[in-house]
């Protein structure tokens, strides 16, 4: 079993606080990410569970039992940190032994063990070989296959791939992916690497400024931000917002104005915000190249070419920035006006204190062939 429950869990440095309240669930062999911006308390809370922190208020819950006084060999977790912190004077295989020679396993049970999971990570030809003989995702293996090898509860990772290059950071978030599918473990992993988040999420937790912002499966965040953070978080390019005047509220959704056009979002309406100031999300990924249901006109200042896709960035008439993901061949330039347009059903509206207003989609039926979707 792998269950863990954050009850009200805070954290204060004197009068800062760091954590503030926060309650999550987590189920057995669930893969959570904590994701936020630097600063936002995603180490902080991770290292509270695994106990290398003390909680200023609140419960910490594994398995149903309370462990805020537990030290962290007793809590049934095991940690893999940013850094390595391999023993660069022992080989692989002391390396992943250490922990279960400090806990006095006898000679031959520690070799079966650290085979299996030398086997399972593609590491059983090194085992013999020193940390200093490996690449940087062998290395991170090594670190990961010392915490398998105590069979703990709950893994928790702290931003293990930052340290390698970017197509290293992709093989081994597919190691990962394949290992929580094998080991059927609970999981909990941090990151600032939005793409580390949606790929491997179960659920993902966004965390902003000590508070949760939001949780769930990541196309739930995708397609269905709770609010202004989380959907200028989750997404790169990172959504336009458009400053818009709702003209109207009913059956079809909400009616909103801008610069003389109007556009019909299909959201939930509510009472008493016809005549108020919202904000109008649009993906960079659903602008279309020339009219839409909004259609908007600007000059890019900086044109991104990578292939199969053109990325231009500009400003709107009213001054906030503007980007636009394109198909890789479209006729772009730099100080030249660029049409581009916006469906309704692929817009997001916010009230004036950032909270979205319920898109009137079903995620379990997007992009899915009509066969399948029904």
């Amino acid at each position: 079993m792998g269950q863990l429950y954050l009850n009200k869990v805070h954290k204060s440095y004197g009068h800062f606080e760091v954590i503030k309240g926060v309650t999550l669930d987590v189920r057995d062999g669930e893969f959570v990410v904590f994701v936020g911006p630097s600063g936002c308390g995603k180490s902080t809370l991770l290292r509270m569970i695994a106990g290398l922190d003390d909680t200023t208020g609140g419960d910490i819950v594994i398995d149903g039992e309370r462990v805020n006084d537990k030290p962290p060999v007793k809590r049934g977790i095991a940690m893999v940190f940013q850094s390595y912190a391999l023993y660069p004077h022992m080989s692989v295989f002391e390396n992943i032994a250490f922990p279960l020679r400090v806990e006095g396993m006898e000679e031959a049970k520690i070799k079966e063990k650290v085979e299996g999971v030398a086997k399972i990570l593609k590491l059983d030809q090194r085992l013999q070989q020193r940390p200093g003989l490996l690449s940087g995702g062998q290395r991170q293996r090594v670190a990961i296959g010392r915490a398998i090898v105590r069979e703990p509860k709950i893994f928790l990772f702290d931003e293990p791939l930052s340290n390698l290059d970017a197509a290293l950071r992709a093989d081994m978030r597919i190691e990962l992916t394949k290992l929580h599918r094998e080991l059927k473990a609970t999981m909990i992993y941090v990151t600032h690497d939005q793409i580390e988040a949606m790929t491997m999420a179960d659920r993902i937790v966004v965390l902003n400024a000590g508070d949760i912002a939001q949780v769930g499966a990541p196309l739930e965040l995708y397609h269905k931000p709770a609010n202004l953070f989380v959907a200028g978080f989750i997404g790169n390019p990172k959504m336009n917002f458009v400053p818009v005047i709702c003209t109207a509220a009913g059956q079809q959704g909400i009616t909103v104005e801008y610069q003389g056009q109007s556009i019909t979002v299909p959201v939930e309406p509510r009472d008493g915000v016809v005549g108020k100031t919202l904000t109008l999300g649009i993906r960079p990924e659903h602008t279309l190249l020339g009219a839409g249901d909004l259609n908007l006109t600007v000059l890019p200042s900086v044109i991104e070419r990578l292939g199969i896709n053109t990325i231009a960035y500009a400003a709107l008439p009213t001054g906030e920035p503007y980007c636009a993901l394109l198909p890789g061949s479209a006729p772009a330039e730099v100080d030249k006006p660029l049409v581009t347009g916006a469906k309704a059903t692929d817009c997001h509206l916010f009230d004036a204190e950032g909270v979205a207003f319920e898109r009137r989609i079903d995620i379990s039926k997007l992009d899915m062939p009509e066969s399948i979707a029904g």
